[in-house]
Protein backbone atom coordinates (compact mmCIF):
# COMPACT_ATOMS: atom_id res chain seq x y z
CA UNK A 1 0.00 0.00 0.00
CA UNK A 2 1.35 3.42 -0.99
CA UNK A 3 2.50 5.55 1.93
CA UNK A 4 0.47 8.78 1.71
CA UNK A 5 1.74 11.79 3.63
CA UNK A 6 -0.72 13.48 5.93
CA UNK A 7 -0.72 17.28 5.95
CA UNK A 8 -1.96 19.89 8.38
CA UNK A 9 -4.61 22.11 6.81
CA UNK A 10 -3.58 25.08 8.95
CA UNK A 11 0.12 25.37 8.07
CA UNK A 12 0.25 23.09 4.99
CA UNK A 13 3.21 21.23 6.50
CA UNK A 14 3.47 17.46 6.81
CA UNK A 15 1.86 16.48 10.13
CA UNK A 16 5.12 15.09 11.46
CA UNK A 17 6.67 18.57 11.07
CA UNK A 18 3.57 20.58 12.03
CA UNK A 19 4.17 23.23 14.70
CA UNK A 20 0.56 24.41 15.11
CA UNK A 21 0.23 22.77 18.54
CA UNK A 22 2.94 25.12 19.83
CA UNK A 23 1.15 28.26 18.62
CA UNK A 24 -0.69 30.12 21.38
CA UNK A 25 -2.62 32.98 19.68
CA UNK A 26 -3.13 36.24 21.55
CA UNK A 27 -4.61 39.65 20.83
CA UNK A 28 -2.79 42.95 20.35
CA UNK A 29 -3.92 46.55 20.20
CA UNK A 30 -1.71 47.00 17.14
CA UNK A 31 -2.87 45.54 13.86
CA UNK A 32 -0.13 43.64 12.05
CA UNK A 33 -0.34 43.24 8.29
CA UNK A 34 1.99 40.80 6.56
CA UNK A 35 2.74 41.42 2.90
CA UNK A 36 3.97 38.21 1.33
CA UNK A 37 5.75 37.82 -1.94
CA UNK A 38 4.10 34.98 -3.93
CA UNK A 39 7.33 32.95 -3.78
CA UNK A 40 7.35 33.23 0.01
CA UNK A 41 3.68 32.30 0.30
CA UNK A 42 4.29 29.01 -1.52
CA UNK A 43 6.95 27.95 0.97
CA UNK A 44 5.79 25.56 3.68
CA UNK A 45 9.00 24.35 5.32
CA UNK A 46 10.44 27.68 6.41
CA UNK A 47 7.79 30.38 6.16
CA UNK A 48 7.67 32.28 9.45
CA UNK A 49 5.17 34.87 8.22
CA UNK A 50 2.34 32.33 8.32
CA UNK A 51 3.30 31.21 11.83
CA UNK A 52 3.40 34.84 12.97
CA UNK A 53 -0.04 35.48 11.49
CA UNK A 54 -1.43 32.40 13.26
CA UNK A 55 0.02 33.69 16.54
CA UNK A 56 -1.51 37.18 16.32
CA UNK A 57 -5.30 37.42 16.33
CA UNK A 58 -5.20 41.03 15.15
CA UNK A 59 -3.33 40.39 11.90
CA UNK A 60 -3.89 39.88 8.19
CA UNK A 61 -1.95 38.46 5.24
CA UNK A 62 -1.91 39.88 1.71
CA UNK A 63 -0.04 38.15 -1.11
CA UNK A 64 1.41 40.05 -4.07
CA UNK A 65 4.13 42.37 -5.32
CA UNK A 66 2.43 45.64 -6.26
CA UNK A 67 -0.19 46.60 -3.66
CA UNK A 68 -0.78 50.11 -5.03
CA UNK A 69 -4.30 49.31 -6.21
CA UNK A 70 -5.26 46.96 -3.38
CA UNK A 71 -8.56 48.40 -2.12
CA UNK A 72 -8.43 46.71 1.29
CA UNK A 73 -4.91 47.95 2.00
CA UNK A 74 -5.73 51.45 0.75
CA UNK A 75 -8.81 51.60 2.98
CA UNK A 76 -6.60 50.83 5.98
CA UNK A 77 -3.97 53.41 4.99
CA UNK A 78 -6.61 56.09 4.33
CA UNK A 79 -8.48 55.48 7.60
CA UNK A 80 -8.07 58.70 9.63
CA UNK A 81 -8.41 56.73 12.86
CA UNK A 82 -5.27 54.72 12.17
CA UNK A 83 -1.54 55.40 12.24
CA UNK A 84 0.14 53.23 9.63
CA UNK A 85 3.83 52.35 9.55
CA UNK A 86 5.97 49.92 7.59
CA UNK A 87 8.93 48.06 9.03
CA UNK A 88 11.87 48.91 6.83
CA UNK A 89 15.36 50.03 7.90
CA UNK A 90 16.89 53.20 6.54
CA UNK A 91 18.26 56.61 7.43
CA UNK A 92 14.76 58.11 7.37
CA UNK A 93 13.15 55.39 9.51
CA UNK A 94 11.89 55.92 13.07
CA UNK A 95 14.08 53.84 15.38
CA UNK A 96 11.76 52.36 18.01
CA UNK A 97 14.64 51.89 20.44
CA UNK A 98 15.08 55.64 20.72
CA UNK A 99 11.82 57.20 19.50
CA UNK A 100 8.20 56.94 20.57
CA UNK A 101 5.37 56.83 18.06
CA UNK A 102 2.04 58.59 18.52
CA UNK A 103 -0.38 56.71 20.74
CA UNK A 104 -3.65 58.57 20.05
CA UNK A 105 -4.87 56.33 17.23
CA UNK A 106 -4.83 52.65 16.45
CA UNK A 107 -1.39 51.56 15.28
CA UNK A 108 -1.05 49.51 12.11
CA UNK A 109 2.30 47.99 11.20
CA UNK A 110 3.00 46.51 7.79
CA UNK A 111 5.76 43.90 7.53
CA UNK A 112 7.10 42.56 4.25
CA UNK A 113 7.60 38.81 4.39
CA UNK A 114 10.12 38.04 1.68
CA UNK A 115 13.80 37.97 0.79
CA UNK A 116 15.57 41.34 1.00
CA UNK A 117 15.80 41.60 -2.78
CA UNK A 118 12.07 40.90 -3.22
CA UNK A 119 11.22 43.23 -0.33
CA UNK A 120 12.89 46.11 -2.17
CA UNK A 121 10.85 45.27 -5.26
CA UNK A 122 7.58 45.20 -3.29
CA UNK A 123 8.28 48.55 -1.65
CA UNK A 124 9.38 50.17 -4.90
CA UNK A 125 6.33 48.86 -6.79
CA UNK A 126 3.80 49.72 -4.09
CA UNK A 127 3.65 53.52 -4.06
CA UNK A 128 1.02 53.50 -1.29
CA UNK A 129 3.38 51.59 1.02
CA UNK A 130 6.47 53.53 0.01
CA UNK A 131 4.85 56.74 1.24
CA UNK A 132 4.24 55.36 4.74
CA UNK A 133 6.50 56.33 7.68
CA UNK A 134 9.17 53.66 8.09
CA UNK A 135 10.11 52.15 11.43
CA UNK A 136 13.17 50.15 12.46
CA UNK A 137 14.96 48.90 15.57
CA UNK A 138 18.41 48.00 16.86
CA UNK A 139 19.13 44.35 17.51
CA UNK A 140 22.58 43.03 18.31
CA UNK A 141 22.02 39.26 18.40
CA UNK A 142 21.99 37.03 15.34
CA UNK A 143 18.91 35.28 14.00
CA UNK A 144 18.13 31.79 15.26
CA UNK A 145 17.21 30.86 11.69
CA UNK A 146 20.12 28.39 11.55
CA UNK A 147 19.22 26.56 8.36
CA UNK A 148 18.50 29.69 6.32
CA UNK A 149 21.31 32.06 5.41
CA UNK A 150 20.60 35.71 6.22
CA UNK A 151 22.17 38.50 4.12
CA UNK A 152 23.62 40.12 7.27
CA UNK A 153 24.09 39.14 10.91
CA UNK A 154 21.50 41.69 12.05
CA UNK A 155 18.77 40.40 9.71
CA UNK A 156 15.91 38.59 11.42
CA UNK A 157 13.04 36.41 10.32
CA UNK A 158 9.52 37.86 10.26
CA UNK A 159 8.53 36.24 13.54
CA UNK A 160 11.72 37.37 15.30
CA UNK A 161 11.23 40.94 14.04
CA UNK A 162 7.63 40.95 15.22
CA UNK A 163 8.68 39.86 18.70
CA UNK A 164 11.21 42.71 18.92
CA UNK A 165 8.51 45.19 17.85
CA UNK A 166 6.04 43.84 20.42
CA UNK A 167 8.58 44.21 23.22
CA UNK A 168 9.41 47.77 22.17
CA UNK A 169 5.73 48.71 21.91
CA UNK A 170 5.23 47.27 25.39
CA UNK A 171 7.90 49.64 26.67
CA UNK A 172 6.13 52.54 24.99
CA UNK A 173 2.82 51.50 26.63
CA UNK A 174 1.27 51.13 23.20
CA UNK A 175 0.95 47.41 23.85
CA UNK A 176 0.30 45.45 27.00
CA UNK A 177 1.16 41.92 25.93
CA UNK A 178 1.71 39.63 28.91
CA UNK A 179 5.14 38.14 29.53
CA UNK A 180 4.06 34.53 29.00
CA UNK A 181 2.79 35.31 25.48
CA UNK A 182 6.09 37.00 24.62
CA UNK A 183 8.13 34.19 26.17
CA UNK A 184 6.24 31.54 24.16
CA UNK A 185 6.04 33.53 20.91
CA UNK A 186 9.09 31.94 19.30
CA UNK A 187 8.35 28.38 20.42
CA UNK A 188 6.77 27.25 17.10
CA UNK A 189 9.64 28.92 15.22
CA UNK A 190 12.25 27.19 17.39
CA UNK A 191 10.51 23.85 16.90
CA UNK A 192 10.49 24.40 13.13
CA UNK A 193 14.23 25.19 13.15
CA UNK A 194 14.90 22.19 15.38
CA UNK A 195 13.04 19.88 12.98
CA UNK A 196 14.79 21.22 9.87
CA UNK A 197 18.22 20.99 11.50
CA UNK A 198 17.51 17.39 12.48
CA UNK A 199 16.44 16.53 8.93
CA UNK A 200 19.55 18.20 7.49
CA UNK A 201 21.78 16.26 9.86
CA UNK A 202 20.08 12.98 8.96
CA UNK A 203 20.47 13.76 5.26
CA UNK A 204 24.18 14.55 5.59
CA UNK A 205 24.78 11.28 7.50
CA UNK A 206 22.84 9.32 4.88
CA UNK A 207 25.01 10.58 2.03
CA UNK A 208 28.39 10.20 3.76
Amino acid sequence: MENIREYCYECNRAKKSCVCSFIKPFNTKTEFIFLMHPKEYKKTKNNTGKITHQSLLNSKIFVGIDFSQNNKINSIINDSNKNCFILYPGKDSINLNNNYIENKKQQVIFLIDSTWACSKKILKSSTNLNSLPKISFNYESSSAYEFKKQPSDYCLSTIESTLVILKLLNKQNIENVDKSSLDNFLTPFNKMVEFQMKKSKEKSIRYK
